[in-house]
């Protein structure tokens, strides 16, 4: 079946469609329905089925012909490290650590948190976790303590498992200590922690409640899977709320496994036996499914990178890792691209290395322009496919589906609707707008597999966060259009569409031109408020590395090329040189936290910024063109 036929069936008979793809998931018992809808808008996927989800990513490999392929590459330059675990190996490892949490009395439904480095133990956790029935809540390594401490309240798991330091390039930075002050600070207090010494600083323990992860591990009966319910949790991972307070988005056994399972090949088009590389971290969306359950599900070889695109040594970091492990398909954000473009502009790097294995590249986790887009295609001659999904729904929402049908290519445009997405783009009022013309981009209920039933305890949240815009469809939070074509456009956040002098205008349009600027590594367009207009769009960029040129006639170059792209309505004339963009650990540009500097109006500091001292340097530039002083709540 070619693309629209394939989404067709997934739209006219989605529970024969979903039923077909979870034959290849492992089942104890089947399902009595495909689709409960018995209680909406909380929709259920393969209501009354057990499975188990450690077992269906480990052992059924072990048992069918795999145990001796390559589970899991860990590679490590901040270490000098490359270790290679096969499924069997990784399973033995796995059910060890299970047996240890069993010891420490976790159980089915019990909550583990997950604080660790990208080490291979921090997927051992994980999986450990999903074998006995208990819920991880992976929290990014480093975090900190009073944000941890939020998760630990509100998680209130009976154990965390940490690691005594991670590595940041060359900076070693102590878990420990964090861990300790945050668990101080929290209400709920954990029955025991797990801590895995790691040799560039080692943790002091505290007698009763600390335990050494090898000394947790001696001596244990290795746990088996148990079995669970598709509908119970398989994890929690926390992402920024509007409130401030973090949403525990929640995922469920057996819509994930389906889901994940039929990813891998229908999108991301690899087989069994193939090296797939998700270059993330397990503390975010990315890493839970495509460096440790899609690949594992799919019976893949996954890589677990503990690095940095640039830096750890060089920009030809990410190229070593394909060539050296003979990576087939890689994902990442398209800000890593823009990080190595930005180093090594002529791929200099690049060219050192034996790529003829490389099949494909996937971007997501920020809009990719099409520059960088056009430059990574030209650079690795395979196709570069924009991708475009949240952490709530856990897989794509829109891509080319390279599994399916290669379609061609539209730069700036993730391509079409993912099979089992319903999305439309519709007005304030609810009315799909004509094609080509910006709306909120918006799912149709109920949602695919996969995607999250609900917040972790809080059900009345996620109706009024995704739920109550219009009844019976899901708010992406992103605007965009459709074209005539059927092509999805995300131009930016909801909150990014600016109103200047009564036209809506897109920031994301505005970026797409000035990335297309030869001198443009990156950069993000904010709306400032003004008194008269309402709101007047302002451009701050970074130069590609060795750019010397006099910044003024860069800057009305920069200012001519958007009024001549979308005109003078734009009323784009300031725009600033900077040497970096605040970001959070998982790539994305903090635009609304620039927004409130340029505005002057009060903000805090974001838990998962990657450098708050960033935030001084943005407002020193946005203050030389006439935009408002940081107040920073803290």
């Amino acid at each position: 079946m070619n693309y629209k036929e394939t989404y067709a069936r997934s739209m006219e008979d989605p529970e024969g469609f979903w039923a077909e793809a979870a034959e290849g998931i492992d089942w104890y018992r089947p399902w009595d329905r495909v689709l409960d809808a018995s209680n909406k808008p909380f929709y259920h996927w393969f209501a009354g089925g057990e499975l188990n989800t450690c077992y269906n990513a480990l052992d059924r490999h072990v048992e069918n012909g795999r145990a001796e392929q390559a589970a899991l590459i860990y590679d490590s330059p901040v270490t000098d490290t490359r270790r290679s675990y096969s499924y069997l190996e990784l399973r033995d490892a796995v059910a060890r650590f299970a047996g240890a949490l069993v010891a420490q009395g976790v159980g089915k439904g019990d909550r583990v948190i997950v604080y660790m480095p990208m080490i291979p133990e921090a997927v051992i956790a994980m999986l450990a976790c999903a074998r006995i029935g208990a819920i991880h809540s992976v929290v990014f390594g480093g975090f900190a303590a009073k944000e941890l401490a939020t998760r630990i309240d509100d998680a209130k798991p009976k154990v965390i498992v940490s690691a005594s330091c991670g590595i940041e390039v060359s900076r070693v930075i102590e878990y420990k200590p964090l861990l300790d002050q945050a668990i101080e600070f929290s209400s709920h207090k954990p029955d025991k922690t797990i801590i895995v010494q790691r040799p560039q600083a080692r943790a002091v323990l505290q007698p009763g409640r600390d335990l050494d992860w090898e000394q947790a591990i001696a001596d244990v009966e290795p746990a088996a899977c148990v079995p669970v319910a598709a509908t119970d949790l398989l994890y929690i991972l926390y992402t920024s709320g509007t409130t401030g307070e973090p949403k525990g988005v929640v995922r469920d056994n057996g819509g994930h496994a389906v889901a994940l399972k039929w990813s891998m090949k229908n999108i991301y088009n690899v087989d069994p036996g193939d090296v797939y590389w998700a270059a993330s971290d397990v503390g975010w969306v990315v890493g839970h499914s495509y460096i440790v359950y899609g690949p594992l599900l799919h019976g893949c070889t996954t890589v677990l990178f503990e690095g940095k695109p640039v830096g750890t040594p060089d920009p030809g970091a990410f190229w070593r890792v394909i060539a050296e492990h003979r990576v087939r398909v890689m994902f990442t954000a398209p800000t890593a691209f823009r990080a190595i473009k930005r180093e090594d502009p002529d791929g200099i790097f690049l060219h050192q290395y034996d790529l003829a294995r490389f099949e494909a590249l996937f971007l997501a986790g920020e809009r990719c322009d099409p520059d960088t887009l056009g430059w990574a295609e030209s650079q690795l001659k395979v196709p570069v496919i924009d991708h475009w999904w949240q952490t709530e729904t856990g897989w794509a929402i829109a891509a080319n589906c390279l599994g399916i049908e290669q379609l061609p290519v539209n730069p700036g445009s993730p391509t079409v609707s993912v099979p089992g997405y319903d999305v439309q783009v519709l007005d304030d009022d609810g009315n799909q707008v004509a094609p080509s013309d910006i709306g909120r981009i918006m799912i149709k209920l109920p949602m695919p597999p996969g995607c999250l039933p609900t917040l972790w305890q809080n059900d009345r949240r996620f109706v009024e966060s995704y739920l109550s815009a219009k009844e019976g469809y899901y708010l992406t939070g992103d605007a965009g259009f459709k074209d005539d074509k059927g092509y999805l456009w995300i131009m930016s956040r909801i909150d990014d569409i600016i109103n200047v002098a009564g036209h809506r205008l897109s920031t994301g349009g505005m970026e797409e031109i000035l990335s297309a600027h030869p001198d443009v590594a990156e950069c993000a367009v904010i709306g400032a408020a003004d008194q008269l207009k309402g709101e007047l769009p302002v451009g701050l960029v970074v130069l590609k590395a060795g750019v010397d040129r006099n910044r003024d006639e860069l800057l009305n170059e920069l200012v001519a090329l958007v009024r001549e792209k979308i005109g003078p309505v734009a009323s784009f004339k300031k725009v600033t040189v900077v040497e970096r963009l605040p970001k959070t650990r998982s790539g994305k540009i903090l635009r609304g936290t620039m927004k409130n500097i340029a505005d002057g109006t009060e903000y805090r500091v974001p838990a998962t910024i990657d450098d708050p001292v960033i935030l001084d340097e943005i407002s020193e530039a946005l203050g030389r063109i006439g935009y408002g002083n940081k107040q920073d709540l803290g």
